[in-house]
């Protein structure tokens, strides 16, 4: 049973989600950051819900005492996609635009006034997202073509070893020069979507628990007929939070697990069984390697480029 310490305002034209679990001190840094993230007198104040899958760090607390985010108590271990959907049900149905992130990022400022900005100029955008950057400024390829068998085989078979492979490139597209254009999903990192499509589609599908919920989101806001907008121009910084450091372990193998979820839905046909297997037998080896090799596990390089001013 969820349970809220305050009620969100309905006059809002944007809200704001974010799922926390061990956030630590990263989850301040976001909520302080929002204030220049955008003209909010032209915007209207955010509601900022922060949707707890039961932290007890004393992180939720602190923020409750700062009234930066209404603070919502799932009452358990929604993982991702259920934690943000039950933030973005306790939003006001009038709320146009929703912006769903990790507690772990920081804004530069006026990356949502960016974002709700390309929107204008994108009347069919389903979802927009934004640059992702690593704390030492490099982007980070957060706007990806869907996996097929073929990119997603060589992706991650020879990533880790030969990062500037044909399958990689196809698939992450992150040695292009940034540019504002279409893609097949975005990050659910930092993700503003539109109200209405992300209720239409039911939000994000809880058979993913961690992983791959956004790579589902955007294949299903594709096939409604809606777009996935990349949008280079709106920054923010992925700093790395706790709760990722202390369940590496399990992030690895959920990351698998949700990969054989999201490759099996698109081969059901019987005489495609065979692929399935195959699809989770590889998937289970290179789980099980990944949790002995730390270069495996952190898959292909990032290019090296000079280091981008969010200033």
């Amino acid at each position: 049973m969820t349970s809220m310490t305050q009620s969100p305002s309905p006059d809002t034209h944007v809200g704001i989600v974010t799922v926390t679990y061990f956030p630590g001190e990263t989850v301040t840094l976001l909520l302080e950051s929002v204030e220049a993230a955008a003209d909010w007198v032209k915007w209207g104040r955010p509601t900022v819900v922060m949707a707890d899958n039961g932290s007890t760090d004393g992180s939720i607390e602190e923020v409750e005492k700062t009234g930066l985010a209404t603070v919502l108590h799932t009452g358990g271990n929604l993982g991702f996609g259920g934690g943000a959907n039950a933030g973005v049900a306790a939003l006001p149905k009038a709320m146009e635009w929703v912006l769903i992130c990790n507690s772990d990022l920081t804004f530069a400022p006026g990356a949502i006034e960016e974002l709700l900005s390309a929107a204008g100029r994108h009347p069919r955008a389903g979802a927009l997202g934004p640059m992702l950057l690593t704390p030492d400024g490099q982007p980070y390829p957060s706007a990806r073509e869907l996996p097929s068998i073929g990119r997603g085989v060589g992706h991650a078979a020879f990533g880790w070893v030969w990062p500037r492979n044909p399958w990689t490139k196809a698939y992450r597209r992150d040695h292009e020069i940034p540019q504002e254009r279409g893609a097949g999903w975005l990050s659910g990192a930092c993700l503003l979507v539109r109200r209405s499509v992300f209720d239409q589609l039911g939000g994000f599908d809880p058979a993913f628990f961690m992983f791959f919920e956004d790579v589902d989101l955007g294949d299903r806001i594709g096939r409604a007929g809606w777009e996935n907008v990349y949008v280079p121009s709106a920054r923010v910084t992925h700093i790395g939070g706790h709760s990722t450091q202390r369940h590496q372990a399990e992030m690895t193998a959920a990351h698998h697990r949700s990969a054989y979820v999201y490759l099996a839905r698109r081969y059901v046909h019987w005489w495609q069984a065979p692929l399935r297997m195959a699809l989770k037998a590889g998937l289970t080896i290179r789980s099980a390697m990944a949790r002995r090799s730390a270069a495996l596990a952190g898959g292909a390089d990032l290019p090296t480029r000079p280091e981008i001013n969010c200033n």
